[in-house]
């Protein structure tokens, strides 16, 4: 069954230059087969739809699921009795542009393996796979560490390492990640219920947070303006990572270490 996420995301920045902000986001979890409300598509023109070349593989030129399916095979992930959800924002009147999705394979209702989908605004992406060792469960006492390989802000370095904490569980998505690169670095969050996908709620989506993937795109290049003003050192594009996917580092962690923002 379709969810509607009705999430919040904060990022603060780190370092001596402060800046932070929180928005309200819409994400969809499916596992891509379900049937979401009439106006929710897949491969088709709507209110909101999910393409599958959009997801999954190259960017514009993705596989959707098949993709997922193969990249957890070649990981020895036995993908037999397992759900395998995409955490996204869709396609709003047939705008898309979504910072980072989430391919997760679930167990039990734990994810159990999970892809970051990491897409910036030169139109490149770079995949991030996270998962402990044996597969075992990811929860908010499990901390993932992968190098920082693919150029997202013009105002931070291709350097350091992304700490991922994943607490997904069958009522709600907490997702940490944190970039660290010295004293500098940025804190991001994703966080809301999970509630059945309904036309109402799509539709109150629609009317709360307005034009989609263009009001996402507008408030980043608010945020680099405010950076901007503020002097915050600009860097230029740098070239994307040759391959798309990297594979990260599991490290564990008390829950104790997590603090709540």
């Amino acid at each position: 069954m379709m969810q509607h996420i009705q999430a919040q995301t904060f990022h603060a920045r780190r370092g001596s230059l402060k800046n932070s902000f929180r928005y309200g986001v819409d994400y969809v979890l499916t596992d891509l087969r379900d049937d979401g409300p009439r106006l929710m598509s897949r491969n088709r023109w709507n209110l909101w739809s999910i393409w599958d070349h959009k997801h999954g593989g190259p960017r514009g030129a993705g596989h959707g699921l098949e993709w997922f399916a193969n990249v957890l095979s070649e990981r020895g992930f036995a993908t037999d009795g397992a759900d395998l959800l995409l955490l996204t924002q869709p396609s709003f009147l047939g705008l898309h542009f979504n910072p980072v999705s989430f391919w997760i394979a679930t167990r039990d209702g734990l994810p159990c393996a999970i892809v970051a989908e990491v897409n910036n605004t030169f139109g490149h992406r770079h995949c991030y796979f996270c998962a402990l060792p044996e597969f075992a469960p990811m929860t908010q006492s499990a901390q993932i560490t992968a190098e920082k390989l693919m150029h997202v802000s013009p105002f931070q370095t291709v350097d350091g390492e992304y700490r991922f904490v994943f607490d997904v569980t069958q009522e709600a998505v907490n997702i940490r990640i944190s970039y660290e690169n010295g004293d500098q670095g940025v804190l991001a969050t994703l966080t809301g219920r999970r509630q059945t996908a309904t036309n109402r709620s799509l539709i109150w989506a629609a009317i709360r947070r307005p034009f989609g993937a263009a009001r996402v795109v507008t408030l980043i290049y608010w945020q680099a303006l405010k950076l901007y003003l503020k002097r915050a050192p600009f860097r230029k594009k740098p070239s994307p990572p040759e391959m798309l996917i990297s594979d990260s580092i599991p490290n564990s962690i008390s829950a104790g270490d997590i603090s709540n923002d």
